[in-house]
């Protein structure tokens, strides 16, 4: 959900790979990095595992004919809010429930943790038909056309009089600043362009922890006080941020005008060479867009539309 995804979970493509250079890595060594997904799902570090144990479960699908599934087969993490869960609390999970309303089909997931990349022995064959967010483009899952766009955030408290109107990340109020993030990701690239590394405070996700769960330590920090801001995948930020302690400000990070990209679409993940259900999936998506944003806004996800806008409720994407 890349990000990201977007999970997110970054996906390895030219726009990624490399997002620090020699001169980043000198500033940030002797720090603990992380190399999960960013995007997404690139939704944020660790999506290489993500997409390829994806990957794995829709291949293993593909000899199960859509027509005689009698359930609409989901993959998805049981331990990942605000994505998913086992007790169907995360907003993917919610998309499901309606996809699945809209084809008259029954809902069944498949699970398996977001930091997986071994699925050939947990699933079998008919493992799923849809993987419900990660970002477009990664090669090796089929993209079905993105169903929201999103962006990584700044989240800073709400009553810092230093940070109050910062909303690119080349803003001299940064300067000095302690800043938790996750170390791989564009935001942490596009710091260690401008030189704001100096009190950086890299984070990492613990083995069999998600990286969404694994933002609340950093929310936590900024409530605290122990950091002054985060940098963080949109939809995990944003969904820890409104259960702070305190009131946080999240910012979108929208207004970057150079380094990697910070703004995303989120896809669905379909078997390839089934063209039939990519488009009626496609179909699907476009005329539920509403109802989409309504359940991405009930978990404080940035919505925004290609344009890196926030879009109002029931607004065209485009």
């Amino acid at each position: 959900y890349l990000f990201a995804r977007l999970r997110i979970v970054p996906r390895l493509s030219s726009a990624i790979v490399g997002w620090f250079g020699d001169d980043e890595e000198v500033a940030l060594k002797g720090s603990t990095t992380i190399v999960r997904r960013v995007v997404q799902s690139l939704r944020h570090p660790g999506l290489v595992a993500s997409v390829l144990a994806a990957t794995a479960m829709l291949c293993v699908a593909q000899s199960a004919p859509l027509a005689a599934a009698p359930v609409l087969r989901v993959c998805a993490d049981p331990d990942n809010l605000p994505f998913s869960n086992d007790k169907g609390e995360g907003f993917e999970n919610k998309l499901a429930v309606l996809l699945a309303e809209r084809l008259g089909q029954e809902l069944e997931y498949t699970w398996s943790s977001e930091d997986s990349g071994d699925v050939s022995n947990t699933v079998g064959e008919g493992a799923c038909d849809l993987v419900m967010g990660y970002a477009q483009g990664t090669g090796l899952i089929e993209d079905t056309n993105p169903y929201y766009y999103t962006s990584y955030v700044l989240i800073t408290r709400a009553d810092d009089p230093d940070l109050k109107d910062v909303e690119t990340l080349s803003d001299p109020q940064l300067r000095g600043k302690r800043i938790g993030l996750f170390a791989q990701t564009p935001p942490a690239s596009i710091l260690a362009m401008h030189g704001l590394v100096s009190n950086v405070k890299p984070f990492e996700v613990n083995p069999g922890e998600s990286s969404a769960r694994a933002a609340e330590a950093v929310i936590g920090e900024i409530a605290s006080g122990e950091l002054d801001a985060a940098l963080l995948w949109g939809p995990i930020g944003g969904y820890h941020a409104v259960q702070a302690k305190v009131p946080l400000r999240v910012v979108p990070l929208v207004k970057e005008s150079a380094g990697p990209n910070t703004i995303y679409p989120i896809t669905m993940g379909v078997r390839p060479n089934e063209p039939q259900w990519k488009h009626q999936i496609n179909k699907l998506l476009a005329d539920s867009e509403q109802e989409i944003n309504v359940i991405l806004r009930e978990y404080n996800v940035p919505v925004l539309n290609q344009k890196g806008e926030r879009i109002a409720a029931g607004a065209a994407l485009r």
